[in-house]
């Protein structure tokens, strides 16, 4: 019979004495734990019954790993929204709680990613690397918290921040028919923020696959992907993530703002998530209001837009910038959910499309647009040169549509009839091209100086790219200075630059290289 090393019998009596007495001290419980039953299930949402202590927006966990959360709690059951495919659940199967709320992973890790409104990944990158979960539903930061808006978010486009600007913790709506160029003013301010040490969250909530693929392929292609997160509900996921999607972006982008980042985030579009939300509303036995929507379609998104604010230097000093959308209907800003929105912002970006079919682009009607906060954080060089700009445009308006009857004008109408034409034509800016602060302020100091008056009409746009270009030969610390103050040596510094730059489109010197031209060719 072979013998027992002594050392390791030593070490098993050691092991089988504390296995006696964890088992003499293991005092057994008994955990609860509740079980639902659907009842039925429609098209996203579910009816349960069997869980008393289900909470408000509670997940819940259905066969097959499909998640939902409750919407509705009612008496006897609980109204379900699904966030992922439904199709294969039936009355009668089980549910259980998840003891948490609907919550998403936060943090650096998402810079650069797609993800959908439960942050799951839809790109190539891999599982999401992240420490915190926040919940979507957060409460808005307390009045005393919250700082006055007072730095701007330059967008890039003139006819924004020269007339319109918007300010670091702003909610300006942005609105107008199908197809004038709402998305594009967005994508546009996204890209702007390169360099501003500002991060991006592009919300798509309902908007086809191939626009969410263009929206993504112009971050990459300018670079923008690395300050960005975009979150995805696409016109044929459950209605459920198109409800959720605003709301988890936004506290994907709270997550910066409460360690002091600047952050800009645009919902693409709010009238998507306002039927979204009808659905799910009607499915689930809610009453309708007015055009069937629900009563509380003005809380979900004042509760949405109130998360964006700038906050105190105690409390991180970031700052959210809301840039929401909303789709109206043959031009009519006054119907329900626009009306609601226009209430509820500090300013809305109208876009016309008559301007949008003349070629007027951005179509932004400075007539209907407003800025409520952001002119206090516009820079003061902007407002020394944009200063009478918005009035010299508006006047030039009406005198363009009186002009058409075929009055006779005198002089000093076609003086300002010639000169609104040219602020139309340099306030025309293309698509993915934004200007630097220094660019617009040099042509619009021109623009206010009337240094394009004697520029024919058709070389209005190669002169302001000479201007452009001039522009960037501007010295550094003038360039710096321009983000400060804005004193009149630097006025007259800049446009000595501006006549320079635009000396060789004048008319007289046109007329003169047109006759040198004739008298060679004779």
């Amino acid at each position: 019979m072979p013998t027992i090393n002594p050392d390791l019998a030593g070490v098993l009596d050691v092991a089988f004495e504390s296995l006696r007495e964890g088992l003499k001290n293991h005092q057994p419980r008994l955990i609860t734990q509740e079980v639902g039953i659907i009842n039925s299930v429609s098209m996203g949402t579910a009816t349960v019954s069997g869980l008393p202590g289900a909470r408000f927006e509670e997940l819940l966990e259905f066969p097959g790993g499909v998640p939902g959360f409750v919407f509705n709690i009612d008496p006897e059951e609980l109204g379900v929204v699904f966030l992922g495919d439904s199709s294969r659940l039936k009355a009668g199967m089980e549910v259980q709680r998840t003891g948490r709320v609907m919550d998403v992973p936060v943090g650096d890790g998402l810079l650069g990613r797609v993800v959908d409104a439960a942050a799951r990944p839809l790109d190539d990158g891999g599982p999401l690397v992240f420490r915190e979960r926040w919940p979507v539903e957060r409460p808005a930061p307390p009045i005393m918290h919250r700082a006055p808006v007072t730095v701007p978010l330059q967008t890039g486009i003139k006819v924004i921040d020269a007339l319109i600007p918007v300010g670091r913790g702003q909610r300006e709506l942005i609105l107008g028919d199908r197809q004038t160029g709402k998305t594009a003013v967005a994508l546009d301010a996204m890209l702007n923020q390169a360099g501003q040490n500002v991060l991006c969250v592009y919300c798509a909530i309902g908007q086809r696959g191939d626009s969410v693929a263009r929206v993504i392929s112009i971050l990459k292609q300018h670079e923008a992907m690395s300050h960005s997160v975009v979150v995805v509900a696409e016109g044929d996921a459950p209605p459920g993530l198109k409800y959720v999607a605003p709301y988890a972006a936004t506290s994907i982008a709270e997550y910066f703002m409460a360690r002091g980042r600047d952050v800009l985030i645009v919902y693409d579009d709010l009238s998507q998530h306002a039927r979204a939300y009808r659905e799910l509303s009607l499915l689930l036995h809610r009453p309708p209001g007015r055009e069937a929507f629900p009563g509380d379609i003005f809380y979900i998104h004042a509760r949405l837009l109130e998360r964006s604010t700038h906050l105190r230097s105690e409390f991180g000093g970031g700052s959210l910038t809301a840039l929401p959308i909303v789709e109206t209907e043959a031009q009519n800003i006054s119907a329900y959910i626009p009306t609601n929105l226009i209430s509820i912002t500090d300013g809305q970006l109208y876009l016309s499309p008559s301007l949008f079919q003349m070629g007027n682009l951005p179509a932004v009607d400075v007539g209907k647009s407003v800025s409520r906060v952001g002119g206090k954080a516009q820079l003061p060089a902007f407002r020394a040169v944009a200063g009478d700009l918005k009035l010299a445009y508006s006047q030039f308006e009406e005198l363009e549509l009186f002009s058409r009857f075929g009055t006779r004008l005198d002089d000093a109408t076609r003086r300002t009839l010639a000169h609104g034409r040219r602020i139309r034509e340099c306030l025309r800016q293309a698509e993915s091209d934004p200007f630097s602060v220094p660019e617009q302020i040099t042509v619009l100091l021109a623009l206010a100086l009337g240094l394009f008056d004697d520029i024919p009409l058709e070389q209005v746009k190669p002169a302001e790219q000479a201007l452009r270009e001039a522009a960037l030969l501007m010295p550094a610390p003038v360039r710096e200075h321009l983000l400060r103050s804005f004193p009149q040596d630097e006025q007259n510094a800049i446009r000595s630059l501006a006549e320079a730059a635009l000396r060789p489109f004048r008319k007289e010197n046109n007329d003169r290289n047109a006759r040198q031209l004739e008298t060679q060719n004779s």
